[in-house]
């Protein structure tokens, strides 16, 4: 049998489901969770290799109008997944019928490559709503394959999954076997700390936060990681260490645990605080944490 592999790249708007939907094809929690928009900032390559095929999936941003240099970022990132797509799913849910991009929702129309419409959480809506949700799709996008699915339940994920394997072109491995993600030990680390910052903090806070780990030391027996969190003001500085330092060590107890279950290793995890202003409209700062590529 001819080995099949391609790059299956999901987008949508913010809080559909993309990453909850990445993490359920690949099996395993890659890509961070959360409520909030703007929990995924980066693309993140989550790869699933198989006997006779190798699927990349691509998880990006939710889609927005930028209001700052980050958001551009994101939005570049969002772009760039029309480039090397073989696959791409379109993530939606009930009602979700406008991108926050229009120029996207063109391109997503126009575009000659095999276009799934996933809509996603058809377990929070009855059958007449997810029948006028099927309609208007088939009419929006006649060429697209409509997928009704829950990725938080798994149902109809498997089906989707297999489909995906089915319509991909024959190719090589563009990566090792064993190779779950294009993003490096360090990169999971930030993205756990923060995800535990937006699980546990609103307002401001979540989206003022960069995670940056300075250490990593994989021991015999322990990994010993030394991580800062940066905010752009010294009010949210003392909010995040909280009241004798009590607020910190919470999120750092809930980063750790999970941590320790990403690695299945022991972990040593030391947090510190500090401020970085202004450091989502700076482009050495961003360039710094990844955001720009050039």
């Amino acid at each position: 049998m001819s080995h099949k592999s391609g790059f299956i790249n999901i987008i949508g708007n913010p809080n559909v489901g993309k990453s909850t939907l990445t993490n359920t094809l690949i099996n395993k929690k890659l890509s961070i969770i959360s409520p909030k928009s703007q929990t995924t900032r980066h693309r993140i390559l989550a790869i699933d290799s198989g006997k006779n095929y190798q699927m990349v999936f691509s998880d990006t941003p939710g889609i927005l109008q930028p209001a700052h240099k980050l958001h551009k970022s994101m939005m570049d990132f969002v772009k760039t997944s029309f480039d090397d797509a073989d696959i791409i799913i379109y993530v939606v849910e009930f009602n979700d019928h406008k991108l926050k991009n229009s120029k996207l929702l063109a391109k997503i129309i126009s575009t000659d490559i095999p276009l799934f419409i996933v809509i996603n959480k058809i377990d929070c809506i009855d059958q007449k709503k997810l029948e006028d949700e099927v309609a208007h799709w088939k009419k929006v996008i006649p060429k697209s394959e409509i997928w009704p699915i829950s990725a938080t339940e798994r149902f109809n994920t498997l089906e989707l999954k297999k489909r995906l394997i089915e319509i991909l072109p024959v190719g090589p491995k563009y990566f090792p076997d064993d190779q779950l993600s294009d993003k490096s030990e360090r990169f999971f680390v930030n993205e756990i700390i923060r995800e535990k910052i937006l699980l546990n903090y609103s307002e401001e806070i979540p989206y003022s936060v960069e995670v940056s780990t300075d250490s990593f030391k994989d021991e015999s027996k322990i990994l010993k990681i030394y991580s800062v969190i940066m905010v752009e003001r010294e009010s949210q500085k003392g909010i995040l260490i909280g009241h004798k330092g009590n607020a910190l060590k919470k999120i750092g107890t809930q980063a750790r645990k999970e941590i320790e279950s990403f690695f299945e290793k022991k972990v040593f995890l030391d947090l510190k605080v500090s401020v970085n202003k202004n450091w989502r409209s700076s482009d050495s700062e961003l360039r710094k944490f990844g955001y720009i590529q050039k």
